[in-house]
């Protein structure tokens, strides 16, 4: 079973336009120039994109974030083991691309696997379904957010697509400093800008008031579905609501280019009715993104657990107890 190239992997994932973005050829250069190794392997129809995180005295760590793809991927498993102990892997950490509540997820076909306490990537999300015309799709939003859109559009906000990227990282330092996040270099979000953009699988917006930045969200997508990621505000103009019409523009972004579904991607892990019971009171994490991303007429999903396969169980030992000890902080 060769390892494939970019193109060879690229070529291989264009047959799933369902698959995750983070599985793109895109998405493993990204991560290849900021300290990990990205490794394609196939077999048949089932594929795995495999991100390997360098750690002192050759060890690594093994990551598939949202994958594998294709079918039967136990049929995969051999080689990936084979590539994970070549590459000094303490364990092999997969993220698959599956709901909870969707059947059928055969935890059978990750043999030597155990469900792991620790993701990586956020459980819980909303996705928004853009089927339907835009009014319909309006339709589905609570009144308030509707309102929201309409009013920043009353108020002269023009939303436009944007590519100066340090601008957006200056934007994203003052948001994640104010609520309390953290966020990347600006070379990291050039990189990826520079990756995705030129196939059309990614836009940088911005919404403007007098030609000022008010906010900027970068969106991804790949094939039937897209995912908003990264998004910074200014404490400018509030008032004329321009996260909303942003968040708008992104979807029709997402719908003109054929995709079906538009992921809001994180919010807090608890159930709905406590979710619902809880967001007007609270506003850490991700509990003031759930009070903004409710709004849009999307369902909520949760993902299945990650889980681990272990190839250095001592050294597997110290990885959880420095987890649990940041979980504690």
């Amino acid at each position: 079973m060769p390892l494939l190239s970019l193109n060879e992997w690229n070529r291989f994932i264009s047959n799933y336009p369902k698959a995750h973005f983070m599985q793109t050829g895109e998405w493993g250069e990204l991560k290849a120039a900021f300290g990990w190794d990205a490794v394609r392997i196939v077999n048949g129809c089932a594929g795995a994109q495999i991100l390997f995180r360098k750690l002192p005295f050759g060890l690594t760590i093994a990551y598939v974030p949202k994958g594998p793809i294709g079918e039967n991927p136990g049929h995969i498993w051999s080689e990936v083991d084979k590539t994970c102990h070549e590459h000094k892997a303490i364990f092999l950490k997969v993220e698959p691309d599956a709901l909870q509540e969707n059947q059928p997820f055969q935890t059978s076909e990750f043999p030597g696997f155990t469900i792991s306490r620790f993701n990586i990537q956020p459980l819980k999300t909303i996705i928004v379904n853009l089927d339907g015309s835009e009014s319909e799709l309006l339709q589905k939003m609570h009144p308030k957010t509707r309102y929201n859109i309409k009013l920043a559009s009353k108020k002269e906000v023009i939303v436009q697509a944007w590519n100066d990227i340090p601008a957006f990282h200056k934007m994203m330092t003052a948001t994640g400093g104010r609520d309390g996040f953290g966020v990347h270099s600006l070379d990291y979000y050039q990189r990826a800008f520079d990756l995705f953009s030129p196939a059309g699988m990614c836009e940088l917006l911005v919404a403007k008031y007098d030609n000022q930045p008010l906010a900027s969200i970068m969106v991804f997508a790949h094939g039937k579905r897209a995912w908003y990621v990264y998004g910074a505000s200014t404490d400018n103009e509030r008032n004329r609501m321009p996260a909303y019409l942003l968040q708008w523009e992104a979807m029709r972004w997402a719908s003109k280019r054929g995709c079906q579904e538009y992921d809001l991607w994180g919010i807090p892990d608890e159930k709905e009715e406590i979710l619902e019971a809880e967001f007007m009171k609270r506003n850490s994490g991700l509990w003031g993104v759930y009070r903004f991303k409710r709004g849009f007429g999307g369902e909520i999903k949760r993902s299945v657990q990650a889980m681990d396969k272990v190839y250095q169980p001592f050294l597997y030992s110290f990885y959880l107890w420095r987890m649990a000890g940041r979980e504690a902080a």
